[in-house]
C-alpha cells in the first residue's frame, strides 16, 4: 500500500500502524512526537490501534526546543 509520510510517498505494508510509522522514524524513544493522519491528531493511546488506509498522509513532527 502506498502511504505519504512527511511528504515523503512510501510503500509500506497493508497492516502498518501508526505506532509503527513512529517506530521506524523515531526508534524506540516517542517522546515529544506528535502525529497527524490526513490533517486529524492521533492521540497517542491510539498509536497501535490505528490502520492508515492506502493513499493517506501521516505527519510525524518532533517538538524541539529553541528560542
Amino acid at each position: 500500500m502506498q502511504l505519504v509520510v512527511n511528504a515523503v510517498a512510501s510503500t509500506v505494508d497493508d497492516d502498518i500502524t501508526v505506532a509503527d510509522v513512529v517506530h521506524a522514524l523515531a526508534g524506540d524513544d516517542p517522546r515529544g512526537i506528535a502525529v497527524a493522519l490526513n490533517g486529524d491528531v492521533v492521540p497517542r493511546s491510539r498509536w497501535a490501534d490505528v490502520r492508515p488506509a492506502d493513499g493517506d498522509h501521516v505527519e510525524v513532527l518532533t517538538a524541539v526546543q529553541g528560542g
